[in-house]
């Protein structure tokens, strides 16, 4: 059978095709951007209606208070616990879900729903089952002697919003350690347990290696999300309190250019997290991936 395929000659239809992707990825990304590069190197007003070039002092500022370096000792703690717990809870969900037999299609279905929920509906809803008033999730852990009220506790308000923000990322990461689990040979593992080898031995042998590639695209969109994508989880939830105990990066953004009104230092930190989450990023794919056999 001939393989027809359509060919475009010249290059004014593939760049039609092209523009609206182009012109979106140009608006919301490349212009946002090169706006805020530009607007870290100047101090503005309040308004934002003048303007007074300084280099990199906005940059020298923020690197020298302790509140940005509080922050992001705060983001390094949210984004690993965030992403570590996220990827397991998936993988331990999906690892069931690949062995169920009956009622599989309900089970996959009620743990992808959680992914079409808003992130600030998702923080409300935590909000509710951990609020120490009227929470039910308080009132299951006063028995155990564990007194809830993350208005008041720091470290309880930095938990509830990794909760919050894993319970958020868990469905994407079992959709595709689902499918990962489902592209492994049934018989590799058939053959294993002829040898006598236990399901915990086959998943650290077999299983889990195969699963490396997705496991390590995971683990960059995670930490990117965990990073960048968590803002409004954060805000429904605790507000970045109590005091700055979830002060991450990204929201000290918001705090220090809308609450405080820091145009030029709120550009200059939002600059810094974009080299961050680049950083890693590169880190990842130079160091981490050549250990990944595809």
């Amino acid at each position: 059978m001939q393989d027809k395929r359509v060919i475009f000659p010249g290059v004014v239809v593939p760049l039609a095709l092209l523009l609206p992707q182009l012109a979106i990825t140009f608006v919301f990304f490349v212009w946002p951007s090169l706006r805020s590069l530009q607007g870290s190197l100047f101090e503005q007003d309040a308004f934002g209606l003048s303007e007074r070039f300084v280099g990199f002092g906005n940059f020298a500022r923020i690197l020298s208070d302790p509140g940005y370096l509080s922050a992001l000792g705060v983001t390094l703690v949210f984004a690993v616990a965030t992403t570590a717990l996220a990827m397991s809870v998936a993988l331990a969900l999906a690892v069931v879900a690949d062995r169920a037999v009956r009622g599989s299609a309900v089970y996959k279905a009620l743990i992808v729903w959680p992914y079409a929920i808003a992130p600030a509906i998702a923080g409300v809803l935590w909000w509710f089952l951990f609020n120490p008033t009227i929470g039910v999730l308080p009132r299951l852990l006063a028995p155990l002697g564990v007194v809830w009220n993350h208005f008041l506790n720091g470290n309880q308000a930095l938990l509830l919003v990794i909760i919050a923000s894993a319970w958020k990322q868990v469905s994407y990461n079992f959709l595709f350690f689902l499918a990962g689990l489902q592209t492994i040979p049934p018989s590799l593992l058939e053959a294993a347990e002829i040898d006598g080898a236990g399901a915990f031995a086959r998943f650290r042998a077999i299983v889990f290696p195969l699963l490396m590639p997705t496991t390590f695209f995971l683990a960059v969109v995670n930490l990117v999300y965990a990073l960048c994508d968590t803002f409004a989880v954060i805000h429904a939830t605790s507000a970045g309190g109590p005091g700055t105990a979830t002060t991450t990066l990204v929201y000290k953004v918001f705090r220090d250019g809308f609450e405080a009104l820091d145009l030029g230092g709120s550009a200059a930190q939002s600059v810094v997290l974009m080299l961050i989450v680049g950083a890693l990023t590169i880190a990842q794919f130079r160091y981490i991936e050549r250990k990944i056999h595809y």
